[in-house]
């Protein structure tokens, strides 16, 4: 744990798990430095359209999915309590070009910003360094330095399959931007001890894939003591076992922070690496939320 409170910045590619590879080598090395893991979600219900697969697992990302299976009931966000109220204070944004998102997000308590907000003032492709630098800046790291105050504790970036910046769209604009993020805290440097950064890929819509399979099979046993063998903790919530999840095609979770996150063996952003090599093994996705919270002194503890 730091000696004093993170920032977080979530990067997350919606639906852009199965395009990554060899070419996107910043989120390889990425990887190669952070702890890796799986996010456990729900089964999909039978007539989700995309959109609605949209909200759901970004819901699930905020411990927010009551909120989703009423998001046309108005008098259930009035009820709710916002971000801020259930983290401590925690100032929160969301970026992203999504619609549905937006309105998700700012009924929530989120700050929504565009892509085209204030902090994206690039023109071309070589400027990058310019949209990783303002979204730091949201945090309030500035010129290598970490500032006493900050417009927010958490920015969470959505990424879909249509996020475009100039020539780079969708996870190739996350590979550029993790690339930049990286070099901005180096090791040594004031951002790196501060700075709390997150890398989520999903897979978006899918079908039952047996090579993306995360469940380990319980040992056989025919005898009484089958009854004694332990659940993994991603399957239970409130001391009883979660009925509805999902055992294939989890979101995949690379997290760093110099000084305070483990290091795994993993060397590739990728679905088998994570499974042979990752230390965080599987959290349930409505369960991330309150772990950055934690990193950030938003939270008592982890899950609470």
């Amino acid at each position: 744990m730091a000696d004093k409170p993170s920032r977080a910045l979530v990067l997350y590619g919606d639906g852009l798990a199965r395009f990554i590879g060899p070419a996107q080598t910043h989120l390889h090395a990425f990887a190669s430095q952070a702890c890796c893991g799986f996010l456990a979600l729900p089964n999909s219900p039978p007539s989700e359209n995309e959109d609605m697969r949209t909200i759901r697992e970004l819901a699930e990302l905020l411990d927010s999915n009551e909120a989703y299976s009423n998001v046309d009931a108005k008098e259930l966000f009035d009820d709710k309590p916002t971000v801020a109220e259930r983290f401590m204070g925690m100032k929160a944004a969301i970026i992203t070009n999504n619609s549905n998102l937006k309105s998700f997000g700012d009924k929530l308590g989120f700050t929504v910003l565009n892509w085209n907000d204030s902090f994206h003032n690039s023109q071309s492709a070589s400027e990058f360094p310019s949209v990783a630098s303002g979204l730091l800046r949201l945090l309030g790291f500035q010129e290598g330095k970490t500032l006493d105050a900050s417009q927010f504790d958490l920015v969470f970036v959505h990424v879909g399959a249509n996020g475009k910046i100039n020539n780079h769209k969708d996870v190739e604009l996350l590979n550029h931007l993790v690339g930049e993020l990286v070099n901005f805290a180096q090791p040594g440097s004031d951002i790196s001890s501060r700075l709390h950064m997150s890398v989520i890929m999903s897979y978006g819509t899918t079908l039952s894939d047996d090579h993306l399979k995360f469940l380990v099979p319980e040992p056989k046993n025919n005898g009484e003591l089958s009854l004694l063998i332990p659940r993994q903790s991603y399957t239970m919530k409130g001391g009883k076992p979660r009925e509805n999840i999902r055992q294939y095609c989890p979101m995949l979770l690379a997290q760093y922070q110099n000084a305070v996150t483990r290091k795994d063996m993993v060397k590739t952003f990728s679905f088998s690496d994570f499974f042979e090599n990752g230390a965080n093994l599987v959290i349930p996705a409505d369960r991330f939320l309150h772990e950055v919270a934690f990193k950030l002194w938003k939270a008592p503890k982890y899950g609470a």
